[in-house]
């Protein structure tokens, strides 16, 4: 894929009059970096990844995955080499370093609890302009044994906006790298998993709010079934 490609949602946002993305590194710097977080995080975690021929690098594309370690992002975004956006707890962004490196990565804000209008807004423009949006339905970390959360619709119900498929993604033994009350990382090994792209489908005469919660259940079967 081009270069001119790749870039495309961001230019094309311009181009339509929307504002223009503000914080995040330009796409060339991003690709510079990525070989050597690829490369540290092996070295520090031993990270293997499977599956990665099932992540297209074009078209609209939302990437769903447990959540674990507030390393999550790194591993499951780095290996895929196309722009994309994360949706991460507003509050995170706060936080001494681990906030401004979240917006320099492409992070965007999102209220966990409730409705967040503009950071939907915000995340089907980018799908609908071919752009890939990183989500993780359990909303928060689990727990230190690693077990999922209960997955929230959000990723399910912008899939059906956006009309785009979503990537299922398991990430396995971060639990043991970072679990809940640690204040520093450890070394453990990590798998990523990238399942084959799922299809939201409707069933005849479904309401929208049924679907949502089925295909969200299906969903996160998917993800559990490699952990």
């Amino acid at each position: 894929m081009s270069e001119t490609s790749r870039v495309l949602p961001r230019e094309k946002r311009r181009k339509n009059g929307g504002p223009p993305e503000t914080g995040a590194m330009p796409q060339w710097v991003i690709e510079l970096i990525r070989p050597v977080g690829l490369g540290l995080s092996r070295v520090l975690w031993r990270t293997r990844y499977r599956g990665l021929e099932n992540a297209p690098l074009e078209g609209g594309l939302i990437i769903a995955a447990n959540h674990q370690t507030y390393i999550d992002p790194f591993w499951v975004g780095l290996p895929i080499k196309r722009p994309m956006r994360f949706l991460a707890w507003n509050v995170a962004f706060d936080w001494p370093v681990v906030g401004k490196l979240m917006q320099l990565f492409g992070a965007w804000p999102l209220q966990v609890e409730g409705s967040d209008p503009t950071a939907i807004r915000r995340s089907l423009q980018w799908l609908k302009d071919g752009g890939a949006v990183v989500i993780f339905p359990e909303g928060a970390r689990c727990e230190p044994s690693g077990e999922l959360e209960r997955f929230k619709n959000g990723a399910v119900r912008l899939a059906l906006e956006a009309n785009v498929p979503i990537l299922p993604v398991t990430i396995r033994g971060g639990h043991r790298v970072w679990p809940k009350g640690w204040r520093l990382p450890r070394f453990a090994s990590v798998e990523v998993i990238y399942h084959p792209l799922h299809y939201v489908t409707p069933q005849p005469g479904e309401e929208a709010r049924a679907c949502a919660r089925r295909e969200t259940n299906q969903l996160a079967q998917i993800i559990a079934s490699a952990m």
